[in-house]
């Protein structure tokens, strides 16, 4: 068994990376079953696919996380509902 005591692993952590790694493989079966990506404009202007939407979803979840534990601390839930929030905005709207 690896020892991983020394990553910190807290449950919303866990959760995160597994939310990450889930959504890598749903959009890697979507994309399988409907290539393309659906490209589309949104509100910023110029053309973006699934895969553009689901990294700039990704990335400002990352922000949120780390904006969070430097100016609320280490409950990350809320921080990961807001990541949530955010994700579907960006998928809904860029």
């Amino acid at each position: 068994m690896i020892d991983l005591s020394w990553m910190a692993w807290t449950t919303p952590t866990a959760l995160f990376w597994l939310g990450i790694a889930s959504s890598l493989i749903a959009m890697c079966v979507w994309e399988y079953y409907s290539p393309g990506g659906n490209p589309r404009v949104g509100i910023l202007r110029f053309e973006t696919t699934r895969g553009d939407r689901l990294f700039i979803s990704l990335l400002g979840s990352a922000f949120i996380h780390l904006a969070w534990l430097g100016l609320v601390g280490p409950s990350l839930w809320w921080a990961m509902g807001l990541s949530v929030l955010y994700a579907i905005f960006v998928f809904k709207t860029v």
